[in-house]
C-alpha cells in the first residue's frame, strides 16, 4: 500500500471540514509547522546523535496502570498489548517509538494518530507529514491539517492527535525549528568538502612551464597541452615528468588550509550538545554514571512527555478519573555495573524486589515462583507472618534482640530492631 492508499484507508471516511480558519496565537507566530528536511539527516554527526537517542528511547516500555487509593495496579489491557508489541501492522513497538523520537528530535514536533474500532484501540500510526497547519472552527475547536509528500492532506481534531514537542518556546502550539544548529552544520559540511578537495589538490601537479627563447602563442599553448596530456592525467601513475633543455618546469606550492582535529572535535561536540548526547553514548563506550546522566537529562524527559500525552489522548475523562495512566519506563538497572547489580541481592532478601525482577537485571529468564517477594529470615512469602514455634512453645531463633540476660523473652521477641537469628536460648 502506497502513502496515498494508507492515508485514504485511515482518513478516507472522515467528514470534510468546512468553515475553518487559521488559529491566532498570542505569541504572534504563524501556527504552521514545516519539516526540517532531509539534509540534516544526511549529515553523519546528526544521524549519529539522533540514532543514539532514538535507539535507547525505543527501549522504553509502555505500561497501563491504575492508581487506586495510593496503590499502583498493573492493568493487563488490550491497549497495553498494542503499545508493547505492535502499535500498527507495519511497525513493532521498537520501530514505532524509534520513528516517533527521531522525528521529534529532527523536526521538534512529532504526531501520531490512534485508530479505534468499536471503542478499542487497534493501532497507533506516526504521521509523516511535510507540513501541518493549525485551524479552528467557529466554536473555537482546534484542528490540524496535515500535508503529505504525495500532495494529499487531511484535517483531524487536535484532541485526537498525539503531539510531542521539543524546544517549545516561541510558538504557542508547536516546537521551534532547529535553525539554531544550521550554522554549525554548514561549517561541518564546508569542512568536509574542503578536506576532500584538499586531498584531490595534493594529488595533482601545479606549476609553470618556462620556455627558453621566444615562441608564438599557439606554440606555447600546444606545448602546454602536450605536457598536460602526457604528465597530468591518471595514466601517468609514476608522477614524474620529463623535459628537455627547451623548457623548465617551476612547481607552485599549494598547501590547502584545513581545520585541525581540535576544531573538528569542537564542531562535532556542538552538535552532540545540541541534541543532549555525549560521544561516549554515541559510541556505546559509557560507564554507569554516564548512562545515568544521559537517561535523566535526555531519555527521561521524553518518557515523561510521552506518558502524559498518551495518557491524555488514549483515555476519556471518566477513565482518567478512575486513575488510568500510560507510563513509559525503562529498566535502568540493566545498564548498571556488575557490582551494582550483585548488590541488589539485599533488596531481594528484604522483599523490595522479587527474584524475577533481580534476574531481569541480568537479562535472565524468569523462574517459577520468582514473582513472590521473599524475606531473608526464612525466604517465605511476605504474606506469611506467623513465626514458627518449637516444641516448648517458644519462638524459633531465640532472643531476636540478641541481648543476653534480658530475661524477658516476650519483649525480646517483639523487638523490631533485633537481628533475626542473632541469639539462642540455652
Amino acid at each position: 500500500m502506497d502513502v496515498r492508499g494508507l492515508v485514504k484507508s485511515l482518513f478516507g471516511r472522515l467528514t470534510r471540514r468546512v468553515g475553518l480558519s487559521q488559529v491566532r496565537v498570542m505569541s504572534g507566530y504563524t501556527p504552521v509547522f514545516t519539516a526540517w528536511g532531509d539534509k540534516p539527516w544526511e549529515a553523519d554527526v546528526v544521524r549519529a546523535a539522533v540514532d543514539a537517542i532514538a535507539r535507547n528511547g525505543a527501549k522504553l516500555k509502555a505500561k497501563h496502570i491504575r492508581r487506586v487509593n495510593g496503590d499502583v495496579i498493573a492493568v493487563n489491557s488490550q491497549l497495553e498489548r498494542v503499545l508493547q508489541v505492535r502499535p500498527n501492522p507495519r511497525m513493532s513497538a521498537y520501530d514505532f517509538q524509534y520513528k516517533l523520537i527521531s522525528t521529534l528530535l529532527l523536526d521538534n514536533n512529532a504526531f501520531a494518530y490512534p485508530q479505534w474500532e468499536r471503542g478499542q484501540l487497534i493501532a497507533v500510526w506516526p504521521v509523516s507529514c511535510i507540513a501541518s497547519e493549525f485551524l479552528e472552527d467557529e466554536g473555537g475547536n482546534l484542528y490540524v491539517k496535515f500535508y503529505f509528500a504525495d500532495g494529499g492532506s487531511v484535517v483531524l481534531p487536535y484532541e485526537d492527535i498525539i503531539h510531542l514537542r521539543r524546544h517549545y518556546y516561541g510558538n504557542d502550539l508547536i516546537g521551534d525549528p532547529n535553525q539554531a544548529i544550521n550554522t554549525t552544520l554548514s561549517a561541518i559540511h564546508t569542512t568536509n568538502e574542503g578536506l576532500a578537495q584538499a586531498i584531490k589538490t595534493s594529488a595533482h601537479l601545479r606549476g609553470i612551464l618556462k620556455f627558453q627563447g621566444m615562441l608564438k602563442a599557439e606554440d606555447i599553448e600546444a606545448q602546454r597541452q602536450r605536457f598536460i596530456s602526457e604528465y597530468m592525467t591518471v595514466q601517468n601513475t609514476g608522477g614524474i615528468a620529463a623535459l628537455d633543455a627547451k623548457a623548465d618546469y617551476i612547481e607552485l606550492k599549494n598547501t590547502p588550509l584545513v581545520v585541525n582535529a581540535g576544531q573538528m572535535r569542537e564542531l562535532r561536540d556542538a552538535v552532540f550538545r545540541y541534541f543532549g548526547v555525549s560521544e561516549a553514548i554515541v559510541t556505546g563506550n559509557y560507564n554507569e554514571q554516564q548512562w545515568n546522566a544521559f537517561y535523566e537529562s535526555t531519555i527521561e524527559p521524553i518518557a515523561v512527555q510521552m506518558s502524559l500525552e498518551f495518557t491524555r489522548k488514549l483515555f476519556s475523562d471518566r477513565e482518567l478519573g478512575h486513575g488510568n495512566e500510560i507510563v513509559f519506563e525503562a529498566n535502568r538497572l540493566q545498564y548498571a555495573s556488575v557490582s551494582t547489580k550483585l548488590a541488589l541481592v539485599s533488596m531481594v532478601d528484604r522483599g523490595a524486589m522479587t527474584p524475577n525482577e533481580w534476574r531481569e537485571v541480568f537479562n535472565l529468564a524468569p523462574i517459577e515462583g520468582g514473582d513472590v517477594p521473599i524475606r531473608r529470615l526464612d525466604t517465605r512469602p511476605t504474606d506469611e507472618t506467623d513465626i514458627p514455634q518449637n516444641d516448648e512453645g517458644d519462638e524459633e531463633g531465640g532472643d531476636l534482640g540478641g541481648d543476653e540476660g534480658n530475661g524477658d523473652d516476650d519483649q525480646a521477641g517483639d523487638s523490631p530492631g533485633g537481628d533475626p537469628g542473632a541469639g539462642t536460648n540455652e
